[in-house]
């Protein structure tokens, strides 16, 4: 007689210790799973609804400021490090670990305009309305030892913003003019300046360290090289930038926040349409910060909201906002890309996570393998229209959405009038002005 055993290897299915997960073994022919895209598609609905449930980008509120917080800087060494400079000329060190300040000095008489730390991270430098550049030692005095500055400078002009090079012991002021300065020198090495009017915002590029980008409220963006002690060219756009920041991760691009409620990302190589427009805010942009893998960037509003920008899109994939959260001045990305600050009129800085949903603390491999695949297969269903909605939808505060309709309906009667106007003309006498191109005046080299 003839018995069939079920005969099996072991290793494939026994448990080494008990903790271990129950080996199942499977068999992946594709006919014996028929409905295998209708269960993964409902598998990228939930996950795409469990992300929107567990979206809590808010962690913390840093207090302790007693007027609106003006500008911030990062420590380029300590990811928990990051300085901030108020209205009142007050400027403080914050631990982020602790999420408390460690020290507090008074920097300037009036607003610090700017700030920024030295590419060391030994020391930093503040600018303010008393006409002043202070270069301060980032540790506390000593016990006894008074609060001074290491070095001062008195100017002829107040200063409205300051970067450090990025390798060198150089640094740039802006004011009525661009100045470069020397760290032992007390009179600038060069002045650069093309036209007339107050720079807001001079920025040095991180990867060419020689390139700098200043904005003007003349509505010029002036990009300028520190050893021909020249400006190269200059792009004028319909109204006025109030700041730019380098992308860290491409030498050539920048992004430029406009008073027109637009961030237009440009290729300093062809000036004349910018690579991107990046439109959703409904007022004036005050300052934009990029991430550091370069593919996103965070800029922050008077409309008392910051967005979340991919690079290469036209719309924010995030809003952040809160009830109490007034008028955003400045804003950092952290250099883990986990973090972004920004600083408000109403004398906080607040602590987002850059991923609105992503879980903090250690993950375990498991929970890994399940984001890895979740995030897979929401973006294998991306466009699939009850997902998209889902994954697209925010809530606004009522103001910017009135706003954001008005605009709409603005926006739609413009074109349905330029409409009209090309139907009613001779041929090719109206002609089609492409967005990118709408908002250039003129490029000057």
């Amino acid at each position: 007689m003839r018995v069939k055993v079920l005969s099996r290897n072991p290793d494939d299915y026994v448990r080494e210790t008990k903790l271990d997960l129950q080996r199942v073994p499977r068999n992946y022919d594709p006919v014996l799973h028929p409905f295998e895209v209708p269960r993964e598609y409902t598998r990228a609905l939930n996950a795409t609804k469990l992300e929107r449930v567990f979206a809590k980008p808010f962690l913390s509120s840093l207090d302790g400021h007693r007027d609106g917080v003006n500008c911030m800087a990062k420590h380029p060494k300590s990811l928990s490090t990051v300085l901030s400079g108020a209205c009142d000329g007050e400027v403080k060190i914050w631990n982020l670990t602790k999420q408390q300040c460690i020290r507090t000095l008074q920097a300037h008489e009036g607003f610090v305009r700017g700030m920024c730390a030295r590419f060391c991270g030994t020391s930093f430098f503040t600018v303010g309305d008393d006409k002043t550049v202070k270069q301060w030692k980032m540790e506390s005095p000593e016990y006894g030892e008074e609060e001074e500055p290491i070095h001062t400078i008195l100017g002829k002009t107040v200063y409205t913003g300051i970067d450090h090079h990025w390798k060198e012991a150089v640094f740039a002021t802006c004011g009525h003019q661009v100045d470069i300065w020397d760290e032992q020198r007390t009179s600038p090495m060069c002045s650069l300046t093309w036209g007339f009017d107050s720079i807001s915002s001079v920025k040095f590029n991180p990867i060419e360290a020689y390139l700098l980008g200043s904005c003007a409220s003349d509505r010029n963006i002036v990009l300028y090289d520190m050893r021909q002690s020249t400006p190269l060219k200059k792009v004028i756009l319909k109204m006025r930038t109030n700041t730019l920041c380098w992308n860290p991760m491409e030498a050539f691009i920048f992004t430029a926040a406009n008073e027109d409620y637009n961030l237009y990302t440009f290729d300093m190589r062809f000036l004349a349409s910018p690579v991107m427009v990046h439109m959703d805010h409904v007022s004036a942009v005050l300052d934009v910060d990029y991430s550091p893998t370069g593919k996103e960037f965070v800029s922050a509003s008077f409309d008392k909201s910051i967005r979340i920008f991919p690079v290469d899109k036209g719309h924010s994939r995030e809003i952040y906002h809160t009830k109490r959260m007034q008028h955003v001045i400045t804003v950092k990305w952290t250099s883990d890309n986990k973090y972004i600050l920004c600083g408000s009129d109403e004398m906080n800085i607040r602590l987002w996570k850059a991923n609105a949903s992503e879980k903090l603390g250690v993950l375990t491999p498991r929970e890994k393998a399940a984001m890895n695949y979740n995030q897979k297969l929401k973006e294998k269903f991306q466009y699939h229209p009850q997902i998209k909605r889902i994954a697209r939808h925010r809530h606004l505060p009522k103001s910017i959405f009135c706003q954001v309709k008005e605009q709409r309906i603005m926006k739609e009667a413009r074109r349905r009038k330029e409409q009209n106007r090309r139907k009613h003309s001779k041929p090719g006498s109206v002609p089609f002005v492409s967005e990118k191109k709408k908002h250039i005046v003129a490029v000057v080299k």
